[in-house]
């Protein structure tokens, strides 16, 4: 059996734009000899990768596995020419990170700053997505490097812990409940919440954690960031639930109060996911080593 590159990027194509046609344009192909090297990969494989129809093509079940190696297999051809090139060009190499919420908007700017400042020659490309995306994008290979905070439950990926923080509860420290030394998170759902927009990871957490003690969330004003949401929890508008972390930057320049969640999932652990960590280029595998040395959410109180 033998796969030619130029193939393999051809399939990626194809199936990326749901068309044959629009496969072979992004290759730089007439879509007549696309079909050709199409139907010899499958007699090659011997399985049928495409159901075709007036409409374009869809995977096969044989397809969508084809998919992940074969994008798996490219991401490596992409590392060996980022590794090689760097002795010609100095370093160089492009990486994608699929983040959540806190990652996005809290430490991962910082962090990247100073990992690329010092690195001309990498390029990131960082996306906010919600954790099960995050998985299923490493999974698939999609993106080279996650970043989620809680439980992965996923054997083909490595996990490597780097932080740990937790949430707690936001209040206006006039609020009835800022002198509270802890609370749970039922107690808080009696009152309106100020929180990230609809789609983020946090919202979709907390909104899950609500639904499984059968109450509803009440959101008062949903906003795009968290110093926002620490903003008009200053005002006394309502109370939010945030990463501890969040919540003490904010705290020495805004009016507002912590008080500890009793709740188990309140302390989540923060993990980098990747397919094969020795699999990454060589900027990767010392982004992961920055991020696990520079980050360190634990060290206030």
């Amino acid at each position: 059996m033998h796969f030619d590159i130029p193939d393999l990027r051809l399939f990626i194509h194809v199936a990326e734009a749901n068309s044959l046609t629009g496969g072979a344009k992004r290759a730089s192909l007439s879509t007549a000899a696309a079909s050709m090297r199409i139907k010899s990969l499958e007699g090659q494989l011997g399985s049928r990768l495409f159901y075709r129809d007036s409409q374009g093509v869809e995977l096969t079940p044989a397809g969508h596995d084809l998919l992940v190696h074969a994008r798996a297999i490219m991401r490596q051809v992409d590392y060996i020419k980022d590794e090689f090139s760097q002795y010609a060009e100095g370093e160089s190499g492009h990486l994608r990170i699929f983040a959540n919420t806190t990652a996005v908007s809290d430490f991962m700017p910082d962090v990247l700053a100073r990992f690329l400042v010092t690195r001309p020659g990498v390029t990131v490309d960082l996306q906010e997505r919600l954790t099960h995306d995050i998985i299923r994008g490493v999974i698939d290979g999609s993106t080279d490097l996650g970043v989620v905070a809680g439980p992965v439950n996923a054997k083909k990926l490595e996990i490597i812990p780097f932080s740990v923080d937790r949430l707690v509860l936001v209040t206006p420290p006039d609020h009835e409940l800022a002198g509270r030394r802890s609370i749970s998170f039922q107690e808080t759902l009696n009152y309106p919440h100020i929180g990230l927009r609809e789609g983020s990871t946090l919202f979709n957490f907390l909104k899950g954690q609500a639904s499984e003690l059968n109450l509803p969330l009440q959101m008062r004003i949903q906003v795009f960031g968290f110093e926002s949401a620490c903003r008009i929890i200053s005002r006394g508008v309502g109370i939010g639930i945030l990463p501890r972390s969040i919540a003490h930057r904010y705290a020495d320049f805004m009016a507002i109060a912590t008080i500890e969640l009793d709740d188990e999932w309140a302390e989540r652990e923060r993990s980098l996911i990747v397919r094969e960590l020795e699999a990454l280029p060589k900027c990767g595998k010392e982004l992961v080593e920055e991020i696990r040395s520079q980050i360190n959410l634990n060290s206030r109180p």
